[in-house]
């Protein structure tokens, strides 16, 4: 199974530095990931690294919260563009999902959506699944699944809980086949990553060189 290339090698820690990126750029020629995952300041530098090898390079949007206003997700958007991004991680509104408010969710999601494929962008949507109970993860799905989003992700890794092959399982049952699953957070080990392919992952996000 050719884990490499449905890895997106992330680093998004707050206190990475452009070495680590350079560092983390070097192993995904080495590897051959799919993309990196970076924080959208380290995009250019990414891009720029990158340029010429075949491998994309992802921002995350509206992270790790997704509590920011949506007009600020789309600025992100286009920014990634601009500096040279291929792919955007967005974060749904979480308090907006926990309060029930699926109009504004979808709105969010919607608008993010549109202007990412407007860009020529690919995009995922965060939804962090380890703070949704069940009923709300899977109405989440077919928000995302109307959204006519490419992906839909776990989680950021940044709220305590990662990515579970039920989880996985039954997201990939709710969207269908027209959007896939990222698995992310707490991918540690090959075998585990072949679990979450086994579920159903067409894409994984981590930090560790599981190849």
């Amino acid at each position: 199974m050719n884990l490499a290339g449905m890895t997106d090698h992330t680093l998004l820690k707050p206190q990475a530095t452009e070495k680590d990126i350079v560092t983390l750029c070097h192993e995904a020629q080495q590897h051959k990931f799919a993309t990196v995952c970076v924080n959208p300041t380290y995009v250019q530098t990414a891009a720029k690294l990158l340029h010429g090898t075949g491998i994309g390079v992802a921002a995350v949007v509206g992270f790790p919260l997704g509590a920011t206003f949506t007009e600020a997700k789309v600025q992100e958007v286009f920014m990634v563009k601009a500096h040279g991004g291929k792919e955007v991680d967005m974060v749904m509104n979480i308090g907006w999902a926990k309060s029930g408010h699926w109009e504004a969710v979808e709105q969010d999601i919607v608008r993010v959506v549109e202007t990412a494929h407007g860009c020529g962008l690919l995009i995922k949507v965060i939804i962090e699944t380890c703070l949704l109970t069940e009923d709300e993860k899977k109405t989440v799905a077919e928000i995302v699944k109307r959204a006519g989003a490419d992906y839909i992700k776990t989680s950021t890794g940044f709220a305590g809980g990662g990515a579970s092959v039920e989880d996985v399982r039954n997201l990939k049952a709710w969207v269908g086949e027209g959007v896939k699953v990222k698995a992310s957070g707490g991918i540690r080990t090959r075998e585990c990553a072949i679990e979450l392919v086994q579920a159903g992952a067409e894409r994984l996000g981590t930090s560790a060189v599981l190849v």
